[in-house]
C-alpha cells in the first residue's frame, strides 16, 4: 500500500458559528425543551441544511409564511435569525400566535438605524442583496417606497435620489467588506452629506471571517468553504478566497459535496466556515481528506470572538423561576 501524499490544512480563525447564529439555534431548541414539540419556524433560523435537518428531527417545523400554520395552535412561533419585516409580528399577534424572536440583534440594529432616518425624514439607501430574507425584513420596516436597494457599484452611480443633501444609507450585515467600501466610497463622493451609520453595520463576524480568509487564501493551492449556497457570507468568502489569488476556491455543505478531481495535485487548503456553519462539518470534511492525504494542521488566526447575545427572555433559563 502507497503512502498517502502529505497535505497542510491551514484552518482559519475565527470560522463558524457567529453569536447571532447560536442564539437563533439555541432559541429552537429551549422553545422545543420548555414548550415541546411542534415549534414553529418562519424561514429557516439559520442559512444550512445541517443545522435545519437537526432541528426538524427535535420537533422543528419550518415555515416560510404564517398562513402556513395551523390555526388556533399554542406552539411557539420563532422568526429566524434574518430578522423579518414588520407586517410579520403584527400578523402573528392578530392571530394571538406565541411568537419568539431570534432576530440577531445586529440585524435588529441596521432597523433601527433606518428607523431613526425615516423619522428625521431622509431619504435611506439600503445596501444589500434583493429577496435575500435580512435585505426583505430590513425593506419591511418601513412603508414601501421609504427606502432603495442599491445592490453594486453601478447603482451607486446612477441613482438619483430627490434631495442629495438629505440622505442616508444602512447596510445589509453580511456583504463583502471591499464590495460595500466601494459602494460606500462612491455615494459619499456623489452625496457628500450622506448619513452612514456610526459603527459599521456589517457584522463582527462577517468582517472577521473574511479578514483570516484574506490571510490564508494567498498561501494555499485550495480553499474549501464550509456552507450554503444561499448563505450570504459564506457565498462572500468564496468570493474573497478568489479575489486573494485562490486558484480554487469552492462551496461545500458536507464532505459529499467535494469534487475531488479539483483537489488531486494539492499540496495545501484552506478551510474555514460561514456563521452559519457547524465545526462538525469542518471535521467531517478534514476527516475526508484524512482519508486520502496525510493531515499537517496548523491555524491561522484574524481576530479573537467573544460576543455573546442574550436570549429572547421567554426562554432564557431563569424565566422559568420569574
Amino acid at each position: 500500500m502507497s503512502a498517502k501524499p502529505d497535505l497542510k490544512i491551514v484552518l482559519c480563525s475565527p470560522r463558524g458559528f457567529c453569536a447571532g447564529v447560536v442564539r437563533a439555534i439555541d432559541t429552537v431548541e429551549r422553545a422545543l425543551d420548555k414548550y415541546g414539540a411542534p415549534v414553529y419556524v418562519r424561514h429557516e433560523i439559520v442559512h444550512n441544511k445541517y443545522v435545519v435537518d437537526g432541528l426538524k428531527k427535535k420537533g422543528a417545523i419550518f415555515v416560510e409564511e404564517l398562513a402556513e400554520i395551523p390555526e388556533n395552535t399554542t406552539a411557539p412561533v420563532v422568526f429566524s435569525a434574518h430578522g423579518v419585516p414588520k407586517s410579520v409580528p403584527a400578523d402573528a399577534q392578530s392571530r394571538n400566535l406565541f411568537s419568539l424572536d431570534a432576530t440577531c440583534p445586529l440585524v435588529t440594529k441596521v432597523h433601527r438605524e433606518a428607523a431613526i432616518h425615516f423619522k428625521r425624514g431622509r431619504e435611506i439607501f439600503l445596501i444589500g442583496h434583493s429577496h435575500h430574507p435580512e435585505v426583505v425584513g430590513t425593506l419591511g420596516q418601513l412603508p414601501v417606497g421609504a427606502v432603495t436597494l442599491i445592490e453594486t457599484a453601478e447603482d451607486a452611480k446612477t441613482i438619483n435620489p430627490k434631495d442629495p443633501n438629505n440622505l442616508a444609507f444602512v447596510t445589509q450585515t453580511t456583504l463583502s467588506i471591499d464590495d460595500t467600501a466601494e459602494i460606500v466610497a462612491l455615494l459619499k463622493e456623489r452625496f457628500p452629506n450622506i448619513n452612514g451609520p456610526h459603527k459599521e453595520d456589517i457584522c463582527y463576524a462577517t468582517t472577521n471571517r473574511q479578514l483570516a480568509v484574506k490571510k490564508v487564501a494567498p498561501v494555499v493551492d485550495a480553499l474549501i468553504v464550509v456552507g450554503a449556497p444561499n448563505s450570504s457570507n459564506s457565498q462572500r468568502l468564496r468570493e474573497v478566497a478568489e479575489r486573494e489569488g485562490c486558484r480554487i476556491a469552492v462551496l461545500a455543505q458536507r464532505a459529499t459535496d467535494i469534487d475531488w478531481t479539483k483537489f488531486g495535485n494539492i499540496a495545501s487548503l484552506g478551510i474555514t466556515a460561514g456563521a452559519s456553519a457547524p465545526e462538525v462539518i469542518v471535521e467531517e470534511i478534514m476527516d475526508a481528506f484524512a482519508e486520502r492525504y496525510t493531515l499537517h494542521v496548523e491555524t491561522v488566526s484574524a481576530a479573537e470572538e467573544n460576543e455573546f447575545f442574550p436570549l429572547p427572555r421567554q426562554v432564557r433559563p431563569e424565566a422559568a423561576a420569574e
